[in-house]
């Protein structure tokens, strides 16, 4: 099998790139290298050309771990996102079509694209409500995704990635929390701490990756991935710090961010159809997480 991981350099990117390189034959596809690679296509941060690449070579499948993953910076610079997370789609799946059409391309989106939930767990055929331009962006990759698949018969699936977590995550939550027990005792985060989100670790994530790969039809269907449990802002926090060995007081403000829902919780029925169950304990991540951030000290 040949796999292209496109955003090879990205946390979920070189994970996945790092699992699947002693299982297959793994290409890279990024916009910077450290150079004197194998394997690996350098494109351009706006405006890729991708049929270079799917001239070159065949892959049986491509997964996009590309694109922008902020909230906050979609709502600062919303074209920029839309470029990143909806053009950058079309241009794949644009260059498949021509070239390599028989490749299986998994999307990677996320739950944003939920908002604030009608009700928990949610399922991937609920009402979707996204609440940032990140959100829309990520949905209308989605319709992408779906549009290639009805029109061009091209292979492809989309996977909603609720918080992730783990080594090489350099932003979200709990880097910011790294970085502010760094600095002081007393640790200011936004909102009320009983927001919920859902985490999974990186290796589950991979590992859903591997799944889908191998039992998805390949329709444009979706999958929720996730740990399948809500974990409150104050849970996780504390967790860490404690894995971290800093003693201070935990201050939630009280404000909320535009952009960031209230509860999330996955149903990952679908998920379990095919074979998967997250592995890891959040308390056995956090573990994991904490060991990495101390190593960055």
């Amino acid at each position: 099998m040949k796999i292209l991981v496109v955003g090879s350099k990205g946390f979920i990117g070189s994970h996945c790139f790092e699992y699947f390189n002693t299982r297959a034959e793994v290409w890279g596809c990024d916009v910077f290298t450290d150079y004197n690679e194998i394997n690996f296509f350098l494109v351009d941060s706006f405006g890729a050309d991708y049929h270079t690449v799917f001239q070159s070579q065949r892959f049986d499948v491509c997964v996009n771990c590309s694109g922008a993953a902020s909230v906050p910076d979609s709502l600062k610079a919303p074209l920029r996102d839309f470029e990143l997370n909806v053009q950058n789609v079309v241009r794949l799946l644009e260059s498949i079509r021509i070239y390599n059409p028989a490749c299986k391309f998994i999307n990677l989106s996320s739950a944003a694209v939920y908002g604030n939930p009608d009700k928990l767990p949610i399922a991937e055929a609920q009402r979707l409500n996204p609440i940032s331009p990140y959100g829309f962006h990520k949905w209308q990759a989605e319709q992408i995704c779906s549009e290639y698949a009805k029109f061009f018969n091209l292979r492809t699936c989309s996977l909603r990635i609720f918080s992730a977590y783990g080594p090489r995550l350099k932003k979200q939550l709990l880097w910011d929390v790294f970085k502010k027990t760094r600095d002081t005792s007393r640790l200011e985060l936004f909102g009320t701490g009983d927001e919920s989100r859902d985490y999974i670790f990186i290796d589950d994530i991979i590992r859903a990756i591997e799944v889908i790969i191998h039992k998805a039809p390949f329709t444009s269907d979706i999958f929720n991935v996730a740990g399948g449990e809500a974990i409150s802002t104050k849970t996780i926090a504390s967790l860490l710090v404690a894995s971290l060995g800093w003693r201070g007081d935990i201050i939630f403000t009280g404000k909320k961010r535009p952009g960031d829902p209230d509860e999330w919780k996955a149903d990952l029925s679908k998920m379990e159809q095919l074979g998967f169950k997250p592995s890891i304990r959040l308390e056995d991540g956090i573990k994991f997480h904490a060991a990495w951030l101390r190593s960055l000290a």
